[in-house]
């Protein structure tokens, strides 16, 4: 089992035709002696994201593991903030000057984390699946937020968004979505 965390709530607004508000949720995740951050991407203030760690008894260095989502700044625009962590995404893991080429899918990280490779919001979309103590959790971007959008305004294959959502709901319904509150998947929730 591994245990998961909230560190930001994250969002997506948009305040005028120019301007939009982004914040990546972000998961602060434990397993065996691994500390794993995942989707370390934009936020409103960094120190309170530091701060979020220090409230679990951790700092930047202890960190020893980052995954991203896909490759939007908005859900990496933080990465560096972990020195000394190895950075995973759907093709490699990388570290100081190291890129180790190897698919992500099925990518046991710790003991209950492992990624799922899940194209939909991107072609090239991790989901990150959580065993916890109260059952299984995916960190993706296969959601924005439980209010929507339905339809991703930048999946580049609607179908194969539905193939990975609905392939996702078979492993849980614990879902924490790339702008919004962890929730729990029902039946009106977007395939």
């Amino acid at each position: 089992m591994a245990r998961l965390d909230l560190l930001a709530t994250g969002y997506a607004r948009d305040e005028t035709d120019t301007l939009s508000r982004v914040g990546s949720t972000i998961v602060l995740v434990r397993g065996g002696d691994r500390v794993i951050v995942v989707d370390p991407g934009m936020v409103a203030d960094r120190g309170a994201l530091l701060a979020g760690l220090r409230g679990h008894g951790l700092g930047p260095d202890d960190v020893t593991d980052v995954v991203c989502s896909h490759q939007h700044l908005d859900h990496t625009m933080n990465v560096a903030l972990f020195p000394e962590a190895r950075v995973h995404d759907h093709a490699a893991e990388y570290r100081g000057d190291r890129w180790l080429s190897r698919p992500a899918d099925g990518l046991q990280l710790a003991p209950g984390v492992r990624l799922l490779a899940t194209p939909g919001h991107t072609l090239e979309d991790v989901t990150t699946l959580v065993e916890t103590d109260l059952g299984p959790v995916a960190c993706t971007h296969l959601w924005w937020s439980a209010e929507g959008p339905a339809d991703d305004p930048y999946a580049p294959d609607r179908e194969r968004l539905r193939q990975e959502r609905v392939r996702i709901l078979r492993l849980t319904s614990r879902i924490v979505p790339g702008h919004g509150a962890p929730f729990t998947a029902d039946a009106s929730t977007p395939r």
